[in-house]
């Protein structure tokens, strides 16, 4: 995962097939960022913020487009997989590298939890009525079995459920404009911001957190830089299009939402956009709740292929322990690293609520943007290849900056959690480095 590969940076140079276009890799990010947080967190996000849902989602987008400015740069420069974990190896070498690579493993477990216990709330309830800890439990060993099955098998899957999730989230907007067209809903509560206990700006960067939340996922696309056509040019219009079109659709969800729903009871629903379906009609309630029930599944799906075939890649390379490298004989599927991230996701969705899993993501992902965002100007001493997108310096510098004040809102018990994660990373990452370097003092000794 992180040796170099011959060619590196060349597009000749790549073992991989160039067969992304700009707009395949603009809806190949579109379809990572637009998933299921949104469904979700809505509601959290109102009982953080008040009425104004749309204003923290804004100020997410526009924190999200200063580290992916980052990304753009470093991909272009570096068009080759491994994303964060590259970056902070070429900075500051593996040590960083390895606990970059690790908290991007940590966060999508953590993520897969978060979405666990989200598919077994008021969504399900439409449906049948069973505890939430056993639902995710079953959830997870469900898509464990679907993802252990077969890559292909997987992403057919995700190609229907995402065009499902895109369209109920259409379905809002619409519902929200039909509400207001009619006269009813109110307006008014698009400019409330704040709750008993917070004042509007505390409110507003408290609700960023979690809407923060539901950009993440274009970070990932760094690693299909190197499989398309004329990164250097394409990546940049891509990525900064399908953040801006996320944003849009977000901000008219979180409009639609908060015109036509009271916040106190948005913010008490584990399945917000369903209280915009009741309030609007016209839409069954069990239709809409099983378009926000394969949209958590399929975002759980897919960040859960992602863990996986992490934790696996790492092991291969020596930087987690081998037996993850275990396969089925026939799928050729990574059965232990599925086994073992899936595993760890059911412990914290037994664990954590749906809001203090988002945040543990959210607060493991700005250790690493904060690397990224260094990364890029530690590495302005490398020219690297002359026509790569090149942010201006303020950009990183803003988007070390916002790390910092989103981790400042973040609680203390989340902290703790967070804490705890990344001391785990430093101890194997320190392992991997003696490792690492008896092997290299007994190739020395040994050359043959």
């Amino acid at each position: 995962m992180l040796a170099e590969p011959a060619g590196q940076g060349s597009p000749e140079g790549t073992a991989l097939k160039r067969a992304l276009t700009t707009p395949l890799l603009y809806f190949f990010i579109l379809g990572d960022v637009l998933g299921a947080g949104v469904y979700v967190l809505v509601g959290q996000v109102a009982a953080d913020a008040g009425g104004a849902v749309w204003v923290p989602l804004a100020v997410a987008l526009l924190l999200a487009l200063l580290t992916a400015a980052s990304y753009a740069e470093l991909a272009t420069k570096y068009p080759r997989a491994g994303g964060a974990s590259h970056y902070a190896t070429r900075a500051f070498g593996p040590f960083a590298g390895f606990v970059a690579g690790f908290c991007m493993l940590a966060a999508g477990i953590v993520s897969v939890a978060a979405l666990a216990r989200g598919f077994g709330g008021d969504y399900l309830s439409a449906f049948v009525t069973l505890p939430v800890g056993l639902v995710a439990v079953l959830f997870l060993a469900l898509l464990a079995l679907v993802n252990a099955r077969g890559i292909k098998e997987s992403t057919r899957a995700n190609v229907v459920a995402t065009v499902i999730e895109v369209g109920g989230l259409v379905v809002i907007v619409v519902l929200g404009a039909w509400l207001l067209l009619r006269g009813d809903g109110d307006v008014g509560r698009l400019t409330q911001l704040g709750t008993p206990e917070k004042g509007a700006a505390a409110a507003v960067l408290s609700g960023s957190v979690l809407a923060y939340y539901s950009f993440v996922g274009f970070e990932t696309s760094v690693n299909v830089a190197e499989e398309t056509r004329n990164p250097r040019r394409s990546y940049p219009r891509a990525l900064f299009g399908a953040l801006a079109t996320a944003g849009a659709v977000y901000v008219l969800v979180g409009i639609a939402a908060s015109a036509a729903v009271p916040t106190a009871r948005l913010a008490e629903s584990s399945g917000p956009l369903l209280e915009v379906v009741k309030e609007a009609g016209g839409v069954p309630t069990r239709l809409f709740s099983a378009i926000a029930l394969v949209a958590v599944a399929n975002g759980a799906l897919l960040t859960g292929i992602m863990s996986s075939r992490l934790a696996y890649g790492m092991a291969r390379d020596g930087l987690l322990p081998a037996a993850l490298t275990k396969v089925l004989p026939g799928r050729r599927t990574p059965w232990a690293a599925i086994a073992v991230t899936s595993l760890l996701a059911m412990l914290l969705a037994l664990t954590g609520s749906v809001a203090t899993l988002a945040s543990t993501l959210v607060l493991l992902l700005l250790i690493v943007f904060a690397m990224v965002n260094t990364a890029v100007l530690v590495l302005r001493r490398d020219t690297g290849e002359t026509d790569h997108f090149r942010a201006p310096t303020v950009l990183p510098v803003l988007g070390i900056a916002s790390c910092v004040l989103l981790a400042t809102q973040i609680e203390a018990d989340v902290w703790l959690r967070g804490l705890v994660i990344v001391a785990v990373g430093m101890v194997l990452g320190a392992v991997s480095a003696v490792r690492r370097g008896k092997r290299a003092d007994e190739g020395a000794r040994d050359p043959g």
